[in-house]
């Protein structure tokens, strides 16, 4: 994922700094998203984090590469915890998704 977030990245959908934390099983991963440009690193971050979300990989696989949306359900039923789901269709949108 993190290697075609370049090609996908859409300019001007966020017009301010925006950190999201994905923990992802095992694995974290941050990324900053600005209205021109993007950074992605493995692991966590010591900056303030606007978005935070926990989710298997198989759904994250599922929402960025088969366009699931997750519903209401999604979230109440466990599947995914986010302090901030607001965000993430946005998110998404920064990326063509």
């Amino acid at each position: 994922m993190i290697s075609e977030m370049e090609a996908a990245f859409c300019q001007g959908v966020f017009d301010c700094d925006t950190v999201f934390l994905f923990h992802l099983e095992q694995d974290t991963v941050t990324i900053m998203v600005g209205a021109d440009h993007y950074r992605a690193v493995k692991g966590g971050t010591p900056e303030p984090v606007d978005c935070e979300c926990i989710t298997s990989a198989e759904m994250f696989r599922k929402i960025w590469y088969d366009g699931y949306r997750p519903g209401i359900m999604d979230f109440l039923g466990g599947a995914i915890r986010c302090d901030n789901p607001l965000l993430l269709p946005r998110f998404l949108k920064a990326f063509g998704r």
